[in-house]
């Protein structure tokens, strides 16, 4: 299967068009690079913008459109039975990519009780685990970054861009059987 667009596209400074599922005329879903469960996707404005408060209501109306149609398709080919959706607003907010995007996180019963509970996904979020970033700069920088070690961060690792494109490829044709807006 093709990428669903020749041009390219950003998220932040990063190249991810391979990554890109679903594409609307002002958004993107993509698969992560390194998610919490399995199904952690990411939507985010096709428009580079650190914040929320930066995009029209064209484009505010558009990513929620999207976030609500990508999680629905997630939560049934991920037999989940909940969604964590959650926005990073800013780099104090936990924001580690300066481009607004909502994290999609499939959610089953007890699926973190290992971890301490559902709530665990929260610290997740905001530790080096969620760190989209660094996760990301990791692979486009040869010199690896110095950034402090999270509990349990070893047991996942950066997903190939092979495993990210066929993720996508399967996402892209999730989305077209999941018609509804």
């Amino acid at each position: 299967m093709p990428p669903l667009t020749s041009a390219p596209i950003y998220f932040g400074p990063f190249l991810v068009t391979p990554q890109v599922f679903h594409l609307t005329p002002h958004s993107f879903a993509l698969v992560n690079i390194k998610p919490l469960l399995p199904g952690h996707v990411l939507v985010s404005p096709l428009r580079k913008t650190p914040r929320i408060s930066d995009l029209t209501p064209v484009e505010i109306t558009d990513l929620f459109t999207t976030v609500q149609r990508v999680g629905r398709m997630v939560e049934r080919v991920f037999n989940a039975s909940a969604l964590n959706i959650a926005i990073q607003d800013g780099a104090d907010a936990g924001q580690s990519v300066p481009h607004i995007h909502t994290h999609i996180i499939p959610r089953k019963a007890a699926d973190l009780d290992e971890r301490g509970g559902g709530d665990a996904i929260y610290t997740l979020l905001e530790g080096g685990e969620g760190d989209v970033g660094r996760h990301l700069l990791e692979r486009h920088v040869k010199e690896r970054p110095k950034f402090p070690t999270v509990e349990k961060d070893e047991e996942r690792r950066p997903r190939s861009e092979e495993e990210m494109r066929k993720e996508a490829e399967w996402l892209a044709r999730e989305m077209e059987k999941d018609s509804r807006l």
